[in-house]
């Protein structure tokens, strides 16, 4: 009976154009973050403690662009669609601003402090906010299928997760290939940017959006649809009472927290406390190869067990647990077996990366039933405003930290609490959110007040 409900609406080659899309994305959003205080301070020389701030501050006015995005998103109508000519053209600025961010021109230090700020701001605020909502809005406006929107998510991830390794290897060495200091960023850059246009371009083209009359049950909890009536006010009201969009932001802001400082002080930790740099690329792929199997298995799990938050919750508390013998044995500097926890504790958390849009999905689908009112862009806004407010807030704390741990980057020798500090960042702080984000993940229970709203009103409207 229940088999019938599921209604396939995308082809194989769409999917996989779908999820491609963050293999575009990460050409930006993983070079930005991963590498872009390594070349201010070691090329340009610049404070790596000025540079978190303006980081944070950026972040700032980035959310405000979040809100108007998806209220912009909610009523635009195309050719293209809703989504779809924004996440289009939204690339276009992203791709000119990564060249730009990594072609900072000599000169007053005070000036490249300034252009750093502009261009970065123009980067995330505005372009990439605009294609980074649009491409999250696509998987409840493409597909109405549950299981598909899981799927989707589970391949964007895989594509995002081969993508952060490829550039782990990668970027460094092509750097140099390129000559090095400022022209080896700036080719980097560039080519990552037109890569990031043209797969982009291919994944927002491959899919189409379906027409609003489609919908199933929560379309139906209302005669026509109320997005573009709601004036902003409105909306923001109608978010902050919703307890599960307040959840799902707040499980993608720690996430993205834990995420970034990870990424930021990896580097690190493995020059100064492992004293071996070239362990970063075996991080990498311990960190990265767990989320491929997790997201491969966890559409089956989430199906076998009909619950993305027992899948997810179970997950992050095995994973936290784990975290406790992973820290053990980095404590005693035994690579090996810190190696094989980081894996097996990475296929259990890397469970909640595949069902992330989907859980907003059914979050937005809890406010139409609800409200009435039909508001993915603005819903989605959380998956936008969660990684740049999360990962502004990391790649920060990495700079500050380390200062507050009296790091030295020209220094020879660190200090004990630079050690300790560059320890704690990489290993120690993740595995304590780990924590967080699991208490987070016991009260997601979306799934379960969609089905019981969908039950009490099926009841209603037989005894009508």
């Amino acid at each position: 009976m229940a088999a019938t409900t599921e209604k396939k609406y995308l082809k194989w080659y769409q999917k996989l154009a779908y999820g491609s899309g963050d293999l575009a994305s990460n050409c930006s959003y993983g070079l930005v973050s991963s590498f872009v205080l390594l070349y201010l301070t070691g090329t340009l020389g610049l404070d790596s403690g000025i540079i978190g701030t303006l980081m944070l501050a950026s972040k700032v006015l980035d959310g405000f662009s979040d809100v108007i995005f998806g209220t912009l998103i909610d009523r635009t109508h195309s050719k293209l669609g809703k989504a779809r000519p924004w996440m289009l053209y939204g690339q276009v600025g992203v791709s000119v601003c990564l060249f730009l961010l990594f072609a900072i021109p000599a000169g007053s230090t005070t000036m490249q402090y300034v252009y750093f700020f502009i261009v970065y701001t123009a980067l995330n605020a505005v372009f990439y906010t605009a294609n980074g909502i649009a491409y999250s809005s696509l998987v409840a406006l493409i597909t109405r299928s549950n299981n598909e929107r899981v799927q989707l998510g589970s391949i964007r991830f895989m594509f995002a997760v081969v993508t952060n390794i490829f550039m782990g290897f990668a970027v460094t060495g092509m750097v140099e290939k390129f000559g090095g200091g400022a022209a080896g960023w700036r080719t980097t850059a560039l080519i990552f940017a037109i890569v990031g246009l043209v797969v982009n371009t291919v994944s927002c083209l491959a899919v189409k959006e379906l027409p609003e009359e489609d919908a199933p049950a929560e379309a139906a909890a209302s005669e026509k649809p109320a997005e573009d009536k709601l004036g902003f006010v409105e909306t923001v009201k109608i978010l902050v009472h919703n307890k599960y969009y307040l959840l799902i932001l707040a499980i993608y802001i720690v996430y993205y927290i834990m995420s970034n400082l990870t990424t930021g002080a990896g580097a690190f930790c493995a020059t100064y406390y492992w004293g071996d740099g070239s362990l970063l690329g075996q991080f990498s792929m311990m960190k990265m190869f767990p989320v491929i199997i997790a997201l491969a298995i966890a559409p089956a799990l989430i199906k076998k067990f009909g619950s993305m938050q027992k899948v997810n919750f179970w997950g992050y508390a095995i994973s936290c647990v784990l975290g406790v013998p992973m820290i053990y044995f980095a404590m005693q500097k035994n690579i090996t077996l810190f190696l094989a926890f980081m894996f097996i504790k990475g296929i259990f958390a890397g469970m909640l990366s595949g069902s992330l849009n989907a859980l907003v999905a059914e979050a937005s689908g809890w406010t139409t039933r609800t409200t009435g009112k039909r508001m993915d862009g603005m819903m989605f806004s959380c998956s936008s405003l969660g990684v740049k407010v999360g990962g502004g807030i990391g790649t920060a704390a990495v700079g500050w930290l380390l200062k507050l741990g009296g790091f030295v980057g020209t220094a020879a020798v660190q200090s004990d609490s630079a050690i300790q500090m560059i320890f704690n960042l990489y290993i120690t702080f993740p595995v304590i959110i780990g924590v967080i984000i699991t208490v987070l993940l016991a009260f997601m229970d979306v799934e379960k007040a969609n089905k019981k709203w969908d039950a009490e009103h099926a009841q209603k409207e037989a005894q009508a």
